[in-house]
Protein backbone atom coordinates (compact mmCIF):
# COMPACT_ATOMS: atom_id res chain seq x y z
CA UNK A 1 0.00 0.00 0.00
CA UNK A 2 1.29 3.32 -1.22
CA UNK A 3 1.96 5.97 1.46
CA UNK A 4 -1.06 8.37 0.42
CA UNK A 5 -3.06 5.38 0.15
CA UNK A 6 -2.21 4.27 3.59
CA UNK A 7 -2.32 7.80 5.27
CA UNK A 8 -6.10 7.98 3.71
CA UNK A 9 -7.06 4.83 5.08
CA UNK A 10 -5.49 6.13 8.39
CA UNK A 11 -7.55 9.51 7.97
CA UNK A 12 -11.20 7.25 7.46
CA UNK A 13 -10.70 5.21 10.37
CA UNK A 14 -10.04 8.09 12.44
CA UNK A 15 -12.97 10.01 11.27
CA UNK A 16 -14.96 6.75 12.08
CA UNK A 17 -13.82 6.54 15.45
CA UNK A 18 -14.74 10.16 16.00
CA UNK A 19 -18.27 9.47 14.94
CA UNK A 20 -19.01 5.92 16.30
CA UNK A 21 -17.72 7.97 19.51
CA UNK A 22 -19.98 11.08 18.98
CA UNK A 23 -23.03 9.25 18.24
CA UNK A 24 -22.40 6.89 21.35
CA UNK A 25 -22.38 9.94 23.52
CA UNK A 26 -24.42 9.57 26.11
CA UNK A 27 -27.08 12.88 25.93
CA UNK A 28 -30.01 11.46 28.22
CA UNK A 29 -30.17 13.00 31.90
CA UNK A 30 -31.58 10.57 34.33
CA UNK A 31 -32.24 13.11 36.92
CA UNK A 32 -35.02 13.84 34.06
CA UNK A 33 -36.95 10.87 33.66
CA UNK A 34 -37.99 10.69 37.13
CA UNK A 35 -38.86 13.32 39.91
CA UNK A 36 -37.22 16.26 40.56
CA UNK A 37 -34.66 15.90 43.49
CA UNK A 38 -34.97 19.37 46.60
CA UNK A 39 -32.87 18.41 49.36
CA UNK A 40 -34.32 21.21 51.49
CA UNK A 41 -38.03 19.39 51.23
CA UNK A 42 -37.04 15.96 50.61
CA UNK A 43 -35.58 15.52 54.03
CA UNK A 44 -37.69 16.27 57.15
CA UNK A 45 -37.33 18.97 59.78
CA UNK A 46 -38.44 16.08 62.49
CA UNK A 47 -38.87 12.73 62.56
CA UNK A 48 -39.13 10.39 64.72
CA UNK A 49 -37.15 11.37 68.08
CA UNK A 50 -34.89 13.52 66.33
CA UNK A 51 -35.35 17.60 65.59
CA UNK A 52 -33.26 20.05 63.55
CA UNK A 53 -31.17 22.19 65.61
CA UNK A 54 -31.27 25.89 64.93
CA UNK A 55 -27.62 26.24 65.06
CA UNK A 56 -25.43 25.60 61.48
CA UNK A 57 -23.59 22.19 60.80
CA UNK A 58 -20.81 22.10 63.01
CA UNK A 59 -18.63 20.99 60.48
CA UNK A 60 -16.22 23.93 59.11
CA UNK A 61 -15.51 24.06 55.22
CA UNK A 62 -13.02 26.57 53.56
CA UNK A 63 -13.51 28.53 50.92
CA UNK A 64 -11.84 26.69 48.44
CA UNK A 65 -14.46 23.61 49.74
CA UNK A 66 -17.40 25.41 49.14
CA UNK A 67 -16.41 26.49 45.43
CA UNK A 68 -15.51 22.76 44.28
CA UNK A 69 -19.07 22.14 45.83
CA UNK A 70 -20.64 24.20 44.02
CA UNK A 71 -18.61 23.06 40.83
CA UNK A 72 -19.52 19.61 41.10
CA UNK A 73 -22.95 19.74 42.68
CA UNK A 74 -26.02 21.33 41.52
CA UNK A 75 -27.65 20.98 45.48
CA UNK A 76 -26.39 20.68 48.29
CA UNK A 77 -27.52 20.12 52.56
CA UNK A 78 -26.31 20.48 55.60
CA UNK A 79 -28.11 20.27 58.96
CA UNK A 80 -27.90 19.09 62.57
CA UNK A 81 -30.14 16.97 64.48
CA UNK A 82 -30.54 16.10 68.34
CA UNK A 83 -32.59 13.59 69.67
CA UNK A 84 -34.25 13.24 73.18
CA UNK A 85 -30.87 12.57 75.19
CA UNK A 86 -29.10 15.59 73.55
CA UNK A 87 -27.09 13.66 71.05
CA UNK A 88 -26.11 15.06 67.75
CA UNK A 89 -25.70 14.17 64.51
CA UNK A 90 -24.37 15.85 61.70
CA UNK A 91 -26.15 15.52 58.12
CA UNK A 92 -24.62 16.27 54.64
CA UNK A 93 -25.92 15.45 51.82
CA UNK A 94 -24.26 16.93 48.22
CA UNK A 95 -26.17 15.93 44.92
CA UNK A 96 -25.16 16.35 41.13
CA UNK A 97 -27.64 15.38 38.33
CA UNK A 98 -24.43 15.06 36.01
CA UNK A 99 -22.03 12.49 37.11
CA UNK A 100 -19.90 12.37 33.84
CA UNK A 101 -15.89 11.49 34.30
CA UNK A 102 -15.28 15.14 34.07
CA UNK A 103 -17.94 16.24 37.06
CA UNK A 104 -17.62 13.58 39.61
CA UNK A 105 -18.79 12.90 43.32
CA UNK A 106 -16.33 14.29 45.96
CA UNK A 107 -15.77 11.49 48.58
CA UNK A 108 -15.40 12.56 52.36
CA UNK A 109 -11.66 10.22 52.41
CA UNK A 110 -10.74 13.54 49.82
CA UNK A 111 -12.50 16.74 51.28
CA UNK A 112 -11.26 15.81 55.05
CA UNK A 113 -7.83 16.10 54.77
CA UNK A 114 -8.52 18.60 52.76
CA UNK A 115 -10.04 20.31 55.54
CA UNK A 116 -6.92 19.61 57.92
CA UNK A 117 -8.13 16.08 59.29
CA UNK A 118 -6.10 12.77 59.54
CA UNK A 119 -8.15 9.71 58.60
CA UNK A 120 -7.01 6.88 61.51
CA UNK A 121 -10.02 4.38 59.54
CA UNK A 122 -11.84 3.58 56.91
CA UNK A 123 -13.54 0.49 56.75
CA UNK A 124 -16.62 -0.99 54.17
CA UNK A 125 -19.43 -2.44 55.54
CA UNK A 126 -23.60 -2.58 55.30
CA UNK A 127 -25.94 -0.40 57.04
CA UNK A 128 -29.44 -2.25 57.57
CA UNK A 129 -32.13 0.59 57.21
CA UNK A 130 -35.25 -1.64 57.41
CA UNK A 131 -35.99 -1.23 53.61
CA UNK A 132 -32.78 -3.48 52.75
CA UNK A 133 -28.92 -2.92 53.19
CA UNK A 134 -26.68 -0.11 52.17
CA UNK A 135 -23.30 -0.21 51.76
CA UNK A 136 -21.82 2.00 53.80
CA UNK A 137 -17.99 3.58 54.23
CA UNK A 138 -17.16 3.84 58.08
CA UNK A 139 -14.02 6.57 58.36
CA UNK A 140 -12.86 8.30 61.66
CA UNK A 141 -11.28 11.34 61.49
CA UNK A 142 -9.34 13.66 63.53
CA UNK A 143 -8.09 17.28 63.41
CA UNK A 144 -6.30 18.21 66.69
CA UNK A 145 -8.37 17.32 70.06
CA UNK A 146 -11.68 16.85 67.59
CA UNK A 147 -12.56 13.25 66.65
CA UNK A 148 -15.40 12.80 64.43
CA UNK A 149 -16.82 9.08 63.34
CA UNK A 150 -18.55 9.65 59.86
CA UNK A 151 -20.76 7.53 58.12
CA UNK A 152 -21.02 7.88 54.62
CA UNK A 153 -22.35 6.31 50.98
CA UNK A 154 -22.43 7.78 47.50
CA UNK A 155 -24.88 6.08 44.39
CA UNK A 156 -24.65 6.18 40.75
CA UNK A 157 -27.88 6.44 38.89
CA UNK A 158 -30.11 3.97 41.30
CA UNK A 159 -26.57 2.12 42.71
CA UNK A 160 -24.63 2.54 45.51
CA UNK A 161 -21.15 2.55 44.69
CA UNK A 162 -18.16 1.68 46.31
CA UNK A 163 -14.62 2.86 45.09
CA UNK A 164 -13.39 4.61 42.56
CA UNK A 165 -13.03 1.25 39.75
CA UNK A 166 -16.96 -0.16 40.51
CA UNK A 167 -17.92 4.21 40.05
CA UNK A 168 -16.08 4.44 36.70
CA UNK A 169 -17.03 0.70 35.27
CA UNK A 170 -20.59 1.77 35.95
CA UNK A 171 -20.21 5.25 34.54
CA UNK A 172 -19.38 3.40 30.98
CA UNK A 173 -22.57 0.87 31.49
CA UNK A 174 -24.31 3.83 32.05
CA UNK A 175 -22.73 5.25 28.90
CA UNK A 176 -23.22 2.64 26.95
CA UNK A 177 -27.09 3.02 27.34
CA UNK A 178 -26.74 6.82 26.40
CA UNK A 179 -27.91 7.95 29.96
CA UNK A 180 -25.94 10.50 32.09
CA UNK A 181 -26.46 9.28 35.69
CA UNK A 182 -27.12 11.90 38.98
CA UNK A 183 -25.66 10.88 41.68
CA UNK A 184 -25.23 11.90 45.99
CA UNK A 185 -22.94 11.78 48.49
CA UNK A 186 -25.00 10.89 51.76
CA UNK A 187 -22.73 11.64 55.01
CA UNK A 188 -23.48 11.50 59.04
CA UNK A 189 -20.88 12.55 61.42
CA UNK A 190 -20.39 12.97 65.17
CA UNK A 191 -18.06 14.94 67.25
CA UNK A 192 -17.08 12.10 69.89
CA UNK A 193 -14.38 10.11 70.99
CA UNK A 194 -15.98 6.60 70.67
CA UNK A 195 -16.32 5.85 67.40
CA UNK A 196 -18.33 2.57 68.00
CA UNK A 197 -21.07 4.24 69.88
CA UNK A 198 -21.32 7.24 67.09
CA UNK A 199 -21.97 4.82 64.30
CA UNK A 200 -24.24 3.21 65.99
CA UNK A 201 -26.29 6.23 66.59
CA UNK A 202 -25.53 7.18 63.43
CA UNK A 203 -27.28 3.93 62.03
CA UNK A 204 -30.50 4.38 64.57
CA UNK A 205 -30.49 7.99 62.57
CA UNK A 206 -30.52 6.56 58.90
CA UNK A 207 -33.65 3.57 59.97
CA UNK A 208 -35.58 6.62 61.65
CA UNK A 209 -35.01 8.73 58.57
CA UNK A 210 -35.97 6.21 55.88
CA UNK A 211 -39.10 5.18 57.79
CA UNK A 212 -40.51 9.00 58.16
CA UNK A 213 -39.77 8.96 53.99
CA UNK A 214 -42.18 7.84 51.00
CA UNK A 215 -40.90 5.14 49.21
CA UNK A 216 -40.05 7.28 46.31
CA UNK A 217 -37.85 9.50 48.79
CA UNK A 218 -36.20 6.40 49.82
CA UNK A 219 -35.04 5.61 46.02
CA UNK A 220 -33.52 8.56 45.50
CA UNK A 221 -31.25 8.42 48.61
CA UNK A 222 -30.36 5.18 48.98
CA UNK A 223 -30.70 3.60 45.28
CA UNK A 224 -32.20 0.00 45.09
CA UNK A 225 -31.17 -1.74 47.91
CA UNK A 226 -30.19 -5.26 48.45
CA UNK A 227 -31.90 -7.71 51.24
CA UNK A 228 -28.49 -9.08 51.65
CA UNK A 229 -25.01 -7.46 50.84
CA UNK A 230 -21.85 -8.76 52.05
CA UNK A 231 -19.61 -6.85 54.54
Amino acid sequence: MSLPVKNLVLMFLALLVSAVTWALRPTVFIANQRPKVNLELLIPRQFGEWHQLDQPSILIVNPQQVALLEEIYSQTLSRSYANAEGAVVMLSIAYGANQTRDVALHIPDACYPAQGFEVLSNIKGTLETGFGNIRVTRMTARRGNRSEPVTYWSTLGDKVMQGGLETRLMRVEYGLRGLIPDGLIFRLSSVSPDAKTAYELQEVFVRKLMTALPPASRLQLMGKPSASLPQ
